[in-house]
Order: structure tokens, then C-alpha cells, then sequence
């Protein structure tokens, strides 16, 4: 007999298997051992109460043998020889848009300003002991784009534009745990992903597409406003009718191309504050309403969000068990991300605290570069961060939590998990008090959801600037292509129309697709 069936369980129910096999056969008033497989299918974890709960639908098999399990197989067949397409960007937006226009018997070439993974591993080490930073090779740019070595999660709220699940069977395809295709809020691991995306590549490579490393993207090729290919810094031509523009959000030089080449461009909203980092003891406490989480119990997280003086305050990229790391592309800025390892086990909980800022908000000093305005006032307080940091390098300014809300300057910071080093400096004051003051009342607030969250135990990173995207390029929503520039379909967070690697791989599918009816039919 078959069934779907959903439990409650205690953690250690729900991670001990012979505990879980004791569960399913209560609920289904058989002996466990008439029970033939258990297969979660959704997994979650509900810690409102004293008692955290775990919430698990699974699919049972007994009194017969369950069928063989199938994974699941995609339509990767050569295209050699086929119709090109130059894909710019190898981050998950290019890279599943290249796996989509394969499926579709189109041939992607991707272009890549940075290098592999293998190599770009070699640059981050470097850039992790404050040894310089390679603009082209760093946590933003190179194969698997800024998700590979700063975080991994995969969890997205957007199932209007594509399906979710399917970017999660695709990773699962090329060697991610099955785990992601069940738990709520699925996670691979910088430790992990890097393989994983080495895979995807792969694929793309032994069905004919093609992959060119160190190749940055100078100027889009158009003929009365109709693509015919792309220009690269070493001068190199790649000819297509179709480009998909999947460049990322600090691809910052991007974004001055296509204005320099009268390329409409559109200011949007976006975001940008500090990264928090708590003992992640602190956060397991609060959270689970106990002294230690126990061996069964992941390393806490946490959502928080509220409005401040009509504008949203929120965190961003929560990483439990994690890593701050430096996440510019420049010499002359300082910004900051959040990772994880798979195991989430290190003694740190950081997250981006940031504050909404429209367009509206940008100061008039920079409301002169039009529609990059919101870009320019970006790489102000990046720079900002920088001319505060004492001439070190990646060393970040920092500061106590409390001693932020607080308005005065730490006389020590506590351990932090940011391998640069920082330095103490007073962001409240540096800050631009439209950020500043939000987030100082945004602390506030949250100590009342998570007493004991305001405390000086944590520490303030600054900044936190590229939670999304300044500028976004304008496409039609039934062609999917720029409203003037024929041929040219920008996808991912760089376009601004998605945020997170698996929004930005959905967006990338769907980009291929309008490529695929638009030269297919």
C-alpha cells in the first residue's frame, strides 16, 4: 500500500530514522515493520512554541515492494552546429539559461568576465587574507556568479514567473543533496556548490555550448538597433542575433556601457545597510526558548522586518552558522555579504539589516546621472566605507550593536567571523541618516521580538549594499526583449527583475525561452 501522510514530530522523531519509522507506523496503525520506505517530501521546522516541532509530509510505501526511485533526467542533447546565442554572465541566471536554450536545440556561448571556479578559488583565499582583490575574480564575478562561494540558499518566495522546483531538481541533477528538495528553505553550501556548478558547466559543454572564462563584455554589437553580437576587452567579436544579458547587480561597469551606448535604462528601488553578526548561541536561545538547541535542531535563523518612518527595515540573506566575507569588486569600496558552509556549524549568526531606498530618496547631488543615480549614491557609501577603514584594505569598519544604537564609538569589537579584520568606526555617524537613523529604531524593534537581540555581544559590519539591484533595464513582459534593442533579453538580478540564485535561474529559463520562440517560433 502507498499514502502521503503529515506528522508533527519532536526533532529528535523526525532526525532519528527508526524514531520516524516508529511514528509513521503509529499513525498509520501498522507494525513498523511492515513499513517498506519513507520518503520525505516537505520538511519544516516550527519553533513559535517552548517545544520546537518539526512539520514532515512523507511518502509511505508498505505490505509491498515501493518501485525503483527515478530521478529525474532533462533533455540535454548536442547542438553543435545549431543556432548561437551569447549568454553574458556565468551565474545561475546564464548558466540555466544556457541548460534551457540546450533543451530548446539552440547553441549558448556564455561569456564570463571572471575564471572558473577552481581558479577563482585562488583569488578569494587571497582576498580573505586582505592580499588585494582581482575586480574580475572575487565573491562576485566568475563561474556559478556571487551565489557560489557566498552562501548557497536556494529558497525563493516567487512561483508567479517559473517553477522553483524544477531549478531545485536541476541542482539535485548535477550532485545536490536530495535534502533540497524537501526542506522549506533549501540549502546547498559554499563548501558545496562550487562542484555543483562545475557539473552544470559540464553539461552545457559536452552538449556543444560553450564557455569562454576571462572574457569581460565592452560593447553590445547593433546594427539600426538590432543586435548582431558583442565586443570583449581583449577584442575579441562573438556574432549572434540574440544576447542574454545575465551580468549580476555589481557588474556596476555594465550598467555605464549600456548608458554610454543610449541603451534605456530605468532607476529602481533597492537596498542597503549593515551586515549583524550575534553568537549563533545568542540567536539558538532566542529562538528555540532554550539554553542550548540540542543535537538535533539546526543552527537558528531568523526573518525580521518592520516599517520605519515609511520605508521597510528588514533582514536580508540571514546566514546562521555562518561567515561575513568581502563581497566588492573594487579597490576603492567596501561591501559586505553573508555565507554558509553546508553544516552551518560556525560559532556566528550574521545577516544584512537593510533599509528600503526609492528613487525619490536619492540626494539631489547625484539625481544629475538620471536613471544611475541610485548606482552612483551606491558606490558613494561603498567608498564611504572605505575612507573609514584607516587605509586597509578589506578591513571593515565595525562597530558594537548597542554602541550603534547608541551613537558612540566602540572602545573594542568583539570576535567576528569577517577574515579581513575590522576596525572600530562610528557608522552611525558616517552613515547617510536616512539608513542610519532607520536602522537604529529597526534594532530597536527587533530586541521586541527577539529579546535580547539588541545587545552589545553583536557587531555591525559596514556595508551592506548590494542586496539588489540600483538600475533596472526595461524589457517587454511579452517578448522579453529591451523595448528598443532587438535581440537583446536581459534576465537575473543584473536586470533587475529578480533577486537570490534561484529567482535569478527561473528568470534565466524564461529568457531562453522567449529566445527560443522569438528565433524558433
Amino acid at each position: 500500500m502507498h499514502s502521503e501522510i503529515q506528522l508533527v514530530l519532536l526533532p529528535e522523531q523526525a532526525e532519528t530514522p527508526f524514531l520516524l519509522n516508529k511514528q509513521v507506523a503509529d499513525k498509520l496503525e501498522v507494525s513498523p515493520q511492515r513499513i517498506t520506505r519513507i520518503r520525505t517530501i516537505r520538511k519544516s521546522i516550527d519553533a513559535r512554541s517552548f517545544q520546537p516541532k518539526v512539520n514532515v509530509i512523507v511518502e509511505v510505501y508498505w505490505d509491498e515492494v515501493p518501485p525503483k526511485a527515478v530521478k529525474q533526467e532533462f533533455q540535454y542533447h548536442s547542438v553543435d552546429g545549431k543556432q548561437p546565442v551569447l549568454i553574458i554572465g556565468a551565474g545561475p541566471a546564464g548558466l540555466f539559461a544556457a541548460l534551457k536554450l540546450i533543451e530548446s536545440g539552440l547553441k549558448p556561448i556564455i561569456l564570463e568576465r571572471g575564471k572558473n571556479a577552481r581558479e577563482r578559488k585562488v583569488d578569494i583565499a587571497q582576498l580573505n587574507r586582505n592580499k588585494g582583490i582581482d575586480a574580475d575574480s572575487n565573491y562576485c564575478f566568475g563561474e556559478g556568479g556571487a551565489g557560489t562561494f557566498s552562501d548557497g540558499k536556494l529558497y525563493t518566495r516567487s512561483k508567479k514567473k517559473g517553477n522553483p522546483e524544477r531549478i531545485l531538481e536541476i541542482f539535485h541533477y548535477h550532485g545536490a543533496a536530495e535534502n533540497i528538495l524537501y526542506e522549506a528553505h533549501a540549502h546547498i553550501g559554499s563548501d558545496k556548490l562550487p562542484i555543483i556548478i562545475e557539473n552544470i558547466s559540464k553539461t552545457i559543454i559536452s552538449c556543444g555550448g560553450e564557455i569562454h572564462f576571462e572574457q569581460k563584455l565592452t560593447e553590445i554589437l547593433l546594427e539600426d538597433n538590432k543586435v548582431t553580437g558583442c565586443k570583449t576587452a581583449d577584442g575579441s567579436v562573438f556574432e549572434a542575433r540574440a544576447l542574454i544579458l545575465a551580468t549580476g547587480h555589481s557588474a556596476h561597469d555594465i550598467y555605464e556601457m549600456l548608458y554610454e551606448q543610449g541603451i534605456t535604462l530605468e532607476p529602481k528601488g533597492f537596498a542597503m545597510g549593515v551586515r549583524v553578526e550575534h553568537p549563533q548561541a545568542l540567536i539558538d536561545t532566542i529562538q528555540y526558548h532554550a539554553k542550548e538547541r540540542g543535537p538535533y535542531l539546526p543552527a537558528a535563523a531568523y526573518n525580521l522586518v518592520d516599517q520605519i518612518n515609511e520605508r521597510g527595515v528588514y533582514s536580508f540573506c540571514m546566514c546562521p552558522g555562518g561567515h561575513i566575507v568581502p563581497a566588492g569588486s573594487g579597490t576603492n569600496e567596501i561591501v559586505v555579504n553573508g555565507m554558509s558552509a553546508s553544516q552551518r556549524n560556525s560559532p556566528f549568526a550574521n545577516s544584512g539589516i537593510v533599509v528600503e531606498i526609492r528613487p525619490e530618496d536619492i540626494p539631489a547631488e547625484f539625481q544629475e546621472f538620471g536613471a544611475l543615480a541610485g548606482l552612483k549614491f551606491q558606490q558613494s557609501v561603498e567608498k564611504m566605507a572605505f575612507t573609514n577603514n584607516g587605509g586597509l584594505g578589506q578591513v571593515a569598519p565595525a562597530q558594537r550593536l548597542g554602541d550603534f544604537v547608541r551613537g558612540r564609538l566602540s572602545s573594542d569589537l568583539p570576535e567576528c567571523s569577517y577574515l579581513p579584520g575590522l576596525i572600530s568606526s562610528p557608522l552611525h555617524f558616517w552613515l547617510p541618516e536616512m539608513i542610519s537613523s532607520r536602522l537604529r529604531e529597526g534594532f530597536k524593534k527587533f530586541d521586541r521580538k527577539m529579546q535580547g537581540y539588541l545587545t552589545n555581544d553583536a557587531v555591525v559590519v559596514g556595508v551592506e549594499s548590494r542586496s539588489s539591484a540600483a538600475v533596472r533595464i526595461p524589457r517587454n513582459p511579452e517578448t522579453g526583449q529591451h523595448p528598443v534593442i532587438e535581440g537583446l533579453f536581459p534576465a537575473g538580478e543584473g536586470s533587475g527583475y529578480s533577486g537570490g540564485i534561484t529567482s535569478s535561474a527561473v528568470d534565466g529559463e524564461n529568457a531562453a525561452l522567449k529566445v527560443s520562440e522569438w528565433l524558433i517560433g
